[in-house]
């Protein structure tokens, strides 16, 4: 009883997943891809495109990989993230300018999927401040994920609104989304811009690792072995 009622209450507020075996074999995908990244975090198989990772500094190499990471091919930190973002920029932009937009569900979603990854593009160029590099093999599966994501996001929509014919939603959510998007985008930029000028000031930079990372990794030397291991 208790879940049917669950369902009832999120099928006014949003589409049913459309019975697509290529959406749901993504969504396995993105799961199982998630669950795995996670695990290897949990084991301390870091994913090296972070701005507080040095790559290139051989402290933060395992002994035991050395040599694997000597045959890695590197980018910089700025090629690196355009790799990451530039090919899901361009299929949210595509499917801005050239899809057919019948509905402004998928309209309001190419919209935000190109500004989002945009202001990415354009915070790599402008706003973030690198001092490492960043593997091909961390590039690529970063890049192969935003770009699935974006292209899943756009034909998920696309079936439930105006392929399959989905009625809508009972409870219109689009205004608030657009406020929440709004929101979140301009603090994350606002967020990313202070963290970019905390970089010439140590002592900021010290004291904002060390509030987040405490109560999240229950470890004080975090920040300190981060800030000075990394080449500011």
């Amino acid at each position: 009883m208790m879940v049917t009622s669950s369902m009832s209450i999120i099928s006014t507020l949003i589409f049913p997943p459309p019975p697509s075996i290529f959406m749901t074999a993504m969504s396995v995908i993105s799961f199982t891809s998630l669950a795995n990244a996670g695990i290897s975090e949990i084991r301390g198989k870091h994913m090296q495109y972070s701005k507080f990772w040095n790559f290139n500094n051989p402290e933060k190499t395992a002994p035991n990989s050395e040599k694997q990471q000597r045959q890695v091919v590197t980018l910089s930190g700025r090629t690196g993230m355009l790799v990451a973002y530039t090919p899901a920029f361009v299929t949210a932009l595509t499917s801005l300018l050239f899809f057919p937009h019948n509905d402004i569900r998928s309209l309001l979603l190419s919209y935000a999927l190109t500004l989002h990854f945009l202001k990415r593009i354009l915070e790599v160029q402008f706003v973030h401040k690198y001092s490492g590099g960043m593997g091909v093999d961390t590039a690529v599966p970063i890049c192969l994920s935003y770009l699935l994501s974006t292209g899943s996001m756009i034909y998920g929509q696309y079936l439930s609104s105006q392929g399959l014919g989905f009625p809508e939603p009972a409870i219109d959510m689009k205004s608030a989304g657009i406020v929440l998007f709004v929101i979140g985008i301009s603090g994350n930029l606002y967020h990313h811009y202070l963290l970019s000028e905390m970089r010439a000031k140590p002592d900021s930079l010290l004291l904002f690792l060390y509030r987040w990372n405490r109560p999240l990794l229950g470890r004080k030397k975090l920040c300190y072995q981060e800030l000075v291991s990394f080449q500011v």
